[in-house]
């Protein structure tokens, strides 16, 4: 399976669907299944904005313990989407969607950037120790022992 590595908090928060989007300065052409795997780094200056602690307490989080080294979802990736406008409370997508509120919070939507659409996404029942890789990276994973 297709893993991207990502910092905490966002990591967490995307799992946990407090954004539909992951946004990045490159595009994939892979459309498929994906993991999510938190690497073993927390920016604890983002875990000390408030909106950011505010969204992590809802799920029992702080940045002293939020999870790190391991694949924490899954989830389908359907589509990668230009940036083509930022007005700094809104975003245009190439699609002609807008992105607001949480969503264009929690991520970085520079006219260039890449949006990654994802669905289904899951939290993981026991996360899975593994070191991350930068870029996609290939893992096999036992979702049926894994997944909720």
């Amino acid at each position: 399976m297709k893993v991207l590595s990502m910092i905490q908090p966002w990591a967490s928060l995307f799992v946990l669907g407090e954004t539909q989007y992951e946004t990045r300065t490159w595009k994939t052409k892979y459309r498929g299944p994906l993991a999510i795997h938190t690497s073993k780094k927390v920016d604890r200056a983002s875990c000390s904005h408030p909106k950011v602690q505010e969204l992590l307490v809802k799920h029992a989080y702080t940045a002293s313990n939020l999870p790190t080294g391991v694949i924490i979802g899954v989830c389908m990736l359907k589509n990668c989407i230009k940036v083509v406008e930022n007005h700094n409370t809104w975003a245009v997508l190439e699609n002609g969607r807008l992105v607001e509120g949480n969503d264009l919070f929690l991520g970085d939507y520079r006219v260039g950037g890449y949006v990654w659409e994802v669905e289904n996404m899951k939290l993981l029942d026991e996360f899975i120790p593994a070191k991350g890789q930068l870029g996609l990276w290939e893992y096999t994973i036992d979702l049926q022992k894994s997944s909720k």
